[in-house]
């Protein structure tokens, strides 16, 4: 079956691969204008509405299985494999293009999926220096040195918001005393498991 996995797909395999990126594009790129009926009018015109509904039902759930599962290329031939003796399964020519698919598309698949899951901004940037504070209202700030930490949050694809702050030598000794905790929360959390 590996040698069938790595053939290039014959010229009829051609609109099965463009249909598994069209699904790929509206599933998990988020490309609303990639429809049903766009896909059936560009690649498969001549193949009746609720049959190429059941095609693309059985593709979209079995590039869905891949990526879910970030399947590498043994895990993918194995799953093909068992697809292809399936009742109502796939064939071996699809099982080709699919494996072709998935080689090329893996990674944007995967790394969409990671932007989908994330709730939150996210740390982009980070930049700190240490300055000296040449200015006070008290003279006993002055000549104290102040650590400058400017971060970038957000999420890919939104504009990013920037966030500045300022320690002086006492806060920033505690917030290293709280990240030491948090690692070691996180070591004990990892070593347990």
């Amino acid at each position: 079956m590996a040698a069938a996995l790595e053939r290039p797909p014959p010229e009829a395999a051609k609109p099965l691969l463009g249909l598994l990126v069209g699904i790929a594009q509206a599933s998990f790129h988020g490309h609303a204008e990639v429809t049903e009926e766009l896909l059936r009018e560009q690649l498969y015109p001549d193949l009746a509405p609720q049959e190429f509904r059941a095609l693309q039902a059985k593709m979209a759930g079995v590039v869905k299985s891949i990526a879910s599962a970030d399947m590498d290329s043994n895990q993918l031939e194995a799953f093909l494999t068992a697809q292809t003796k399936k009742p109502g399964g796939i064939t071996g020519d699809q099982a080709a293009v699919i494996a072709k698919f998935w080689k090329n598309h893996r990674v944007k698949i995967r790394d969409s999926l990671i932007n989908q899951s994330r709730w939150e901004n996210t740390l982009k940037n980070i930049n700190w220096r240490v300055d000296v504070k040449s200015q006070s209202r008290h003279m006993d700030q002055l000549n104290s040195p102040v650590a400058i930490v400017e971060m970038e949050l957000g999420k890919n694809g939104q504009e990013s918001e920037f966030l500045t702050l300022e320690f002086d030598e006492i806060k920033l000794n505690q917030m290293l005393k709280r990240l030491a905790e948090v690692e070691d929360s996180i070591t004990s959390l990892t070593q347990a498991t």
